[in-house]
């Protein structure tokens, strides 16, 4: 990015943060803000050059409050798997929709997500002060523990610096092993969550999962016994972690009552299960999980190629025409936790479709 953060100390309490000048999202929109910074830098230096200058700055504590009143009104949100399909559109609608959003493009290749953030920029240029780049591929430990960390140096001035966090990284539609499949829709979206819960801001933070309809669809074809299991809002880890190794061992699911055939609508269906776990575990959170609906992206595209038709004509809609649940689970009213939503923004059932327009699920 160029010039590394230098560290300035702003307060009487000898606070200190990391400032740079690719990193105005911190501090992008009061400028009050901005103004009382641009004094601290000019008396203690920018970064490249000396801090010689006063001991005393003059109202430090009018600096700190501005600062502070800053930092906690912008919103921070992280998308993973954003850099082309339905996470950019998320990514553009929330920067469109929200002028205090501040967006972590989450990418597994640093050069696509690069050209992600370079075409969002194009396209608006004053989204460059409200949007970065973070590489992480869910599918591994090492590189998400890398980019919460990233997190945590960028924005180490708060101790709880994201408001929003989008698991919309996934695989399928029916190219994927059962195995390669739960590894990024369900343990992908249980790996993110994990590592980067202690930076979700307490008192407001969300996690938004996005799942499938897929989900549902899978669990209507599954025995009574699974049926329950996957609607319980008290499932508890061990219970989900036994049938993930299940299925990492070699049996037949259907055997067992499951729906063996669907990898795809399987690792749905458990990322809904985990996601009523993870809202129990973390009530202070707003933990819900959503369809974006029947949506042309790369993943189903092929799927329209082995029909014979256009995604237009199988019904398929346009990625931008996916953010409308994703946005109503980021920054709208809600009732309730821990809940799936189908893609009209309204709550669905865990075992059986809910068409768009019907009346919104209420049962347990």
């Amino acid at each position: 990015m160029g010039l590394e953060p230098t560290t300035y100390s702003l307060g009487s309490c000898h606070s200190t943060t990391e400032l740079c000048p690719q990193q105005a999202g911190i501090v992008s929109v009061c400028g009050a803000a901005r103004q009382a910074l641009e004094w601290a830098l000019q008396l203690h230096g920018r970064p490249g050059q000396g801090r010689e200058g006063p001991s005393s700055v003059g109202p430090k504590s009018a600096i700190v409050r501005c600062y502070d009143a800053e930092v906690s009104h912008v919103r921070r949100v992280l998308v993973t798997g954003a850099n082309k399909g339905i996470g950019l559109a998320i990514v553009e609608a929330v920067l469109d929709n929200q002028a205090d959003a501040f967006v972590l493009l989450g990418s597994r290749s640093a050069e696509r997500g690069r050209a992600a953030v370079a075409g969002l920029i194009e396209k608006r240029p004053s989204w460059a002060d409200r949007l970065q780049l973070l590489e992480i591929d869910v599918a591994s430990d090492a590189s998400v523990a890398r980019a919460a960390g990233e997190v945590r140096r960028r924005f180490g001035v708060e101790p709880e610096p994201l408001y929003g966090l989008v698991n919309n990284a996934g695989v399928g539609f029916r190219s994927q092993s059962l195995r390669s499949t739960l590894e990024v829709n369900t343990l992908g979206v249980q790996r993110v969550c994990e590592a980067f819960l202690a930076l979700m801001n307490r008192r407001q933070g969300r996690i938004v999962n996005i799942t499938s309809a897929s989900g549902p669809n899978y669990v209507s074809d599954c025995s009574p016994a699974w049926q329950r299991f996957f609607r319980d809002p008290r499932i508890e880890r061990t219970a989900l972690q036994s049938l993930l190794d299940d299925c990492f061992s070699p049996q037949d699911l259907s055997a067992r009552g499951l729906s063996g055939a669907n990898p795809y609508g399987l690792s749905k269906a458990c990322a809904n299960s985990y996601t009523m776990l993870l809202a129990r575990e973390h009530p202070h959170l707003h933990i819900n999980a959503c369809t974006p609906g029947f949506i042309a992206t790369d993943m189903t595209r092929p799927y329209a190629d082995s029909q014979g038709g256009s995604p237009a004509e199988l019904g398929m809609k346009p990625p931008a025409e996916g953010t409308r649940a994703p946005l109503h689970l980021l920054f709208g009213k809600l009732e309730g936790n821990g809940r799936y939503y189908g893609s009209d923004a309204q709550r669905s059932p865990l075992h059986r479709y809910r068409a768009p327009g019907t009346p919104p699920y209420s049962g347990d």
